[in-house]
């Protein structure tokens, strides 16, 4: 994409400052682009510098619009306007969500099962009304059917307001703020439940249990003092008997369990926390069963006794083939969801130790246990998807042993799988280790020199970016682009050490993976380089700044999505909300100057340099509590002032979102439209599918 010489880029000022750490002056001549004020952003010149920058990229996206706006229907065409979700059953009704035409968000539904009217139990359009931003968190029936629970966000800020409703009369009773994101959960008399507090600085540091009608400050069931790096959440074991209590950072854990006919209890600690081991817990009966990875990266499962929570027995050994990523504990038998040498896979696990493994239809795939509310599964509900098929919908008939297809995802535009492929390949990197890569493209698409090649990577949080079908991608993949993504350390694709080989000192094998599988596709004849455009989001945004300071000829164009770049400095404020618990993933460099010097030494702000880099598109949202805004705005503002090309770089800010961008099924499609109209035009590909070499 050639910018337009007619228009002239935001120049962000210069102000000196500087700190000092471990005895070394650390320069950060953008500071003032963090609002002194946070969370709260009203500096007029913060402000101005941001709507400058948005601006400028919708100045330069203009000559882009028709294209823009092509690819945005076309991504519409691919939704079911009328869509719905295949119904789950709830004691004595069946719930589903339902899109009505032209609708943003869901409805929600409910139906006896035993026949009768459907019943509307909430409208999200009616929720979203005149806001720009919506997201519901979750909803939560109670045990007695007759009230729902609900939480939403309405401006991106990760602040939830929690909502009592009325199912019979439809009337709001009461309400509680300061909601984490999760869902709550409901005591076994349906008059009090569990929620997840966030302070004022966004740490989730509480449970709390609000009673109906109660009055007065809720009551805590669980509060994390010993350690501000240490998250809090609460979830319901399958057998709704008890709260499962979790406290945790990125590599430790520590579970409590309350009864949910006693909430008033004394918690019963599970096991006491011990660095870097982390598991998790669900109950049958008498029975813990327990995940840790104590005695193996890949996790075992080991069962204890009620009365003596913390003498495991093991169950299922830990292996390097087998991660072992979740489990359920159905009342008849026990669903684990593990990974086998990087492929998912499903077992059920019976009492007497035999096990069966759920027959999917294809060699590589993405599946896993989907929406089962009830103690027991004798049909389980099941996700699938491949690079090729679309989000399908199984039912396991446990006893039958058959997969029953409840729903696949529709195309209303058209799909025709027959005329895609897919290939899953291996690239030995520069360790000698081998990193599988997942690539699909529409047949005939012309593998060599010059091909249009997009590498998506993440990387970090143990998050497995899984190869699955997305209809949005299409509009790559008919104008003759290959989609490929970098399976790279420090998600769990491969196991849980393929994610420990990708975090804290070996962090930068996730950077250097992802550099050498694009060259692998080159050195194989997929590509070659300058013809590979890239893209990331959050720590897939760090990923996308590292490769662009380390190796920018090989990229096309780069779209960062709130790019967590400015680790350094991040990790340095610990007065940030999710600072102290990501000490654990990337280190402290407050307190070690070996920590300290690695991030410095890959931090993507802190790196740029005076030479030529890709044409750029960074997003942000200003209420980002995640990745806060200045982070991208400091990374553009730096790479504008340094670099040594005319290319393009744009910033856009989503003045009234977070994290994830703009809410609304259509208005999401936006962003994702501008991005493939960017990627494309720097490619000088046109509807005719044909790429224009020396396009930049």
């Amino acid at each position: 994409m050639i910018p337009d010489p007619t228009l002239t880029p935001p120049v962000a000022a210069v102000r000196p400052h500087v700190a000092t750490w471990h005895g070394e002056t650390l320069s950060d001549p953008y500071y003032w682009l963090k609002d002194p004020g946070y969370p709260k952003v009203d500096d007029p010149d913060v402000l101005d510098y941001v709507k400058a920058e948005n601006a400028y990229f919708e100045a330069s996206m203009a000559p882009l619009a028709p294209l823009t706006e092509r690819i945005f229907e076309e991504l519409k065409g691919r939704i079911k306007q009328d869509d719905a979700s295949v119904p789950v059953r709830d004691g004595a009704f069946e719930y589903w969500w339902r899109f009505e035409a032209g609708a943003q968000y869901r409805t929600w539904l409910r139906r006896p099962v035993n026949g009768g009217a459907e019943q509307v139990i909430l409208s999200e359009p009616a929720l979203a009304m005149g806001k720009d931003y919506f997201r519901l968190a979750g909803a939560a029936i109670s045990p007695d059917g007759r009230k729902l629970a609900y939480a939403y966000d309405d401006n991106g800020a990760e602040r939830f307001r929690l909502v009592v409703r009325d199912i019979v009369s439809g009337a709001d009773l009461e309400t509680v703020t300061n909601v984490s994101v999760g869902l709550p959960v409901w005591a076994a008399d349906s008059q009090a439940l569990a929620w997840t507090e966030v302070n004022d600085n966004w740490r989730r540091v509480k449970i709390r249990l609000h009673r109906l009608g109660g009055g007065g400050e809720d009551a805590t069931l669980y509060e994390e003092t010993a350690d501000k790096g240490f998250g809090v959440s609460v979830a319901r074991s399958q057998d709704r008997r008890w709260f499962i209590i979790t406290t945790s950072d990125h590599a430790t854990s520590e579970v409590r369990l309350v009864p949910t006919d006693a909430p008033d209890a004394a918690p019963v600690l599970v096991r006491a926390r011990q660095t870097d081991v982390s598991y998790d817990v669900d109950v049958r009966g008498a029975t813990l069963f327990i995940r840790a990875n104590d005695t193996h990266p890949n996790f075992r499962l080991v069962t204890a006794d009620l009365d003596a929570p913390g003498d495991w027995q093991e169950l299922i050994a830990g292996n390097d083939r087998d991660y072992l990523r979740g489990h359920v504990a159905f009342a008849s038998y026990l669903a684990i969801s593990s990974r086998h040498d990087g492929l998912d896979e499903v077992r059920l696990r019976r009492d007497d130790g035999s096990e069966t493994r759920v027959p999917f239809p294809e060699a590589s795939y993405t599946a896993g246990i989907g929406s089962n509310p009830e103690p027991d599964a004798p049909l389980l509900r099941l996700s699938y998807t491949s690079m090729v098929t679309p989000a399908t919908v199984f039912d396991y008939d446990v006893a039958a042993g058959t997969l029953i297809p409840r729903k696949v995802q529709e195309v209303p535009s058209g799909y025709d799988a027959r005329g895609y492929a897919t290939e899953r390949l291996f690239f030995t990197v520069r360790d000698g280790v081998q990193v599988p890569v997942s690539i699909v493209y529409k047949k005939g698409f012309q593998r060599g020199p010059g091909a249009p090649v997009h590498l998506y990577g993440y990387g970090a949080y143990g998050i497995a970016i899984s190869p699955q079908f997305s209809a949005n991608r299409l509009s790559l993949l008919d104008r003759g682009m290959a989609f490929a993504i970098a399976h790279i350390r420090g998600g769990d694709d491969m196991g849980y050490r393929w994610y420990l080989d990708g975090k804290l000192a070996k962090r930068t094998n996730s950077f250097n993976d992802f550099v050498d599988v694009a060259k692998g596709l080159i050195a194989a004849g997929w590509t070659s380089a300058g013809s590979i455009s890239a893209s990331g989001g959050s720590a897939g945004g760090e990923l996308m700044g590292a490769v662009i300071n380390s190796n920018p000829q090989l990229w096309r164009a780069v779209a960062a999505h709130v790019p967590f770049v400015d680790v350094l400095n991040t990790m340095l404020d610990d007065s940030l909300p999710l600072t102290p618990g990501e000490w654990p993933e990337w280190g402290n460099p407050i307190t070690s100057k070996v920590d300290y010097d690695l991030i410095k030494s890959y931090s993507p702000y802190d790196n740029v340099r005076a030479q030529a880099y890709p044409p750029l598109l960074i997003t942000a949202g200003l209420n980002d509590p995640r990745v806060t805004y200045w982070e991208p705005a400091k990374w553009a503002a730096k790479l504008r002032a340094t670099k040594t090309d005319s290319n393009i770089l744009l910033l856009k800010t989503n003045m009234g979102a977070g994290h994830g961008g703009q809410s609304g099924r259509f208005a999401a499609l936006q962003d994702i439209a501008e991005e493939y109209a960017f990627i494309l035009a720097s490619f000088g590909l046109d509807d005719s599918g044909v790429a224009d070499a020396g396009a930049r």
